[in-house]
């Protein structure tokens, strides 16, 4: 097991190397998800300006009886990024033809905190957790590997975290999972006016600056770098061309930094890309999941701030 871990942090140490070392630096978002920042992201979707879960939970809410109805029966619900299931929960709630629930998520500590949660409200449900990269390969529980009616889950807007080939190769890998029997209930954010995606990033508490900032502390205690969090800062914009959120650190001042023997040196205003978040429109959905899935149903709430869609294999 200690092989295994030890060979991942090498893997994604490769992967903080080469975004360092590109011309415009960037760190990949999956970085956030230590404990740390698993509990900040929890705090970030009770913000006022925040709007994606509060959104996202109101119109599962209203639309639950045809949600559920839509997923099928005796189904096996894996979730991919599943953080504190907070979501799930309204689903679990009202599942009667569940057999199967597997939480994945990349921070083992904060997965099995949560399902110790889930075990105490739902007694009577198997709970069987992964702790994985969900964008690496992974192999699926001895309970549902051989199952046919899969339903996968990406909730919030985590989709648009990735670029398209990113998301592309992402929703081959779900392909996967589901087969041909399955299917895929997936979050969007959907595209709208830019006051309201940049406060949403740019929160006045400061969290989300907190979230940010966080992953320079995941590298400094994971990966042995040296980051002076002080020396940076937190800015977000959204970029009209792209349709995206682009979420930066930004060096206050000319720096290096070092992680054994690798040396970055930043300029004094250079930017760190952490995140970029898509925002998209059902017909962006339609094309980016074309090669393995269709659309079947989607919802949305009043504002068509955020939508939930249900897929089917190709």
């Amino acid at each position: 097991m200690q092989d295994l871990m030890t060979k991942l942090i090498d893997v994604v140490l490769e992967e903080i190397v080469d975004g360092l070392s590109h011309r415009q630096k960037q760190l990949p978002s999956k970085l956030f998800y230590d404990e740390k920042g698993s509990a900040l992201f929890d705090k970030i979707c009770r913000l006022e300006e925040y709007y994606p879960t509060r959104t996202e939970l109101m119109l599962m809410k209203d639309n639950i009886t045809d949600i559920i109805n839509s997923l099928g029966e005796n189904i096996h619900f894996v979730e991919f990024g599943s953080g504190s299931s907070l979501k799930t929960r309204l689903l679990l709630s009202n599942m009667e033809k569940i057999s199967t629930y597997v939480p994945i998520d990349i921070s083992e500590e904060h997965l099995f905190k949560t399902v110790e949660s889930l075990n105490q409200r739902y007694p009577d449900l198997k709970i069987v957790p992964v702790a994985a990269d969900y964008t690496k390969p992974f192999s699926l529980p001895d309970e549902i590997r051989d199952e046919k009616n899969i339903i996968a889950y990406f909730p919030g807007s985590t989709i648009g975290n990735f670029t398209k080939v990113q998301a592309q190769k992402f929703i081959e890998g779900v392909a996967s999972v589901t087969g041909k029997e399955g299917g895929f209930l997936l979050g969007a954010d959907m595209q709208k006016d830019t006051g309201v995606l940049e406060a949403a990033y740019n929160d006045s508490k400061g969290i989300t600056a907190e979230f940010n900032l966080n992953i320079l502390e995941h590298l400094n205690r994971e990966f042995n770098f040296n980051f002076n969090r002080s020396k940076f800062r937190h800015k977000a914009v959204y970029n009209k061309i792209e349709g995206r959120i682009e979420m930066y650190l930004i060096s206050l001042e000319e720096q290096e930094v070092f992680s054994g023997d690798f040396k970055f040196s930043f300029g004094e205003d250079e930017k760190i890309l952490t995140e970029y978040s898509h925002k998209y429109t059902p017909g962006l959905v339609a094309d980016l999941v074309s090669d393995h899935f269709v659309i079947q149903k989607y919802w949305t709430d009043s504002n068509n701030y955020f939508a939930l869609f249900f897929l089917k294999p190709i």
